[in-house]
């Protein structure tokens, strides 16, 4: 994992272990890598580890049964993705529409946008599979 110098590394931490559980890598309720396991994986110290871990519990997306381990919630994966979705309606959202308006762009032109991308995406996996 790379990190950045934007933001703090147990904050980019808890955001790819987010990634892992919307992308199901990482199961509701599943046994999660130890604390040392986390560290020695990602290269950081077990401290950095630690606090995030303890910052998952806080929020819900992690449980830690005392004796055997931490564990995804067993509602993680819709707890990750509700902080996600208000994050970019309340972040992102917003930056776009000012963009937007700079640019002298129209609801309009983002569908249409959107739709060439889906096309895109569509024309994409046709030729995948014809391979």
């Amino acid at each position: 994992m790379q990190f950045n110098t934007l933001s703090p590394i147990y904050l980019q931490i808890a955001q790819y272990m987010h990634d892992l559980i919307l992308n199901r890598v990482w199961n509701d309720g599943e046994r999660i890598p130890s604390v040392r396991d986390m560290a020695m994986e990602l290269e950081v110290n077990p401290n950095t580890v630690i606090r995030t871990y303890a910052l998952l519990q806080e929020e819900g997306t992690l449980e830690n049964q005392r004796g055997i381990g931490y564990f995804t919630a067993k509602d993680a994966r819709s707890l990750v993705l509700k902080k996600r979705r208000e994050r970019f309606f309340k972040k992102e959202v917003p930056a776009l529409f000012l963009t937007m308006e700079t640019l002298g762009l129209t609801m309009e032109d983002l569908q249409v946008y959107a739709d060439q991308l889906k096309q895109k995406g569509e024309n994409h996996e046709d030729k995948s599979q014809e391979e």
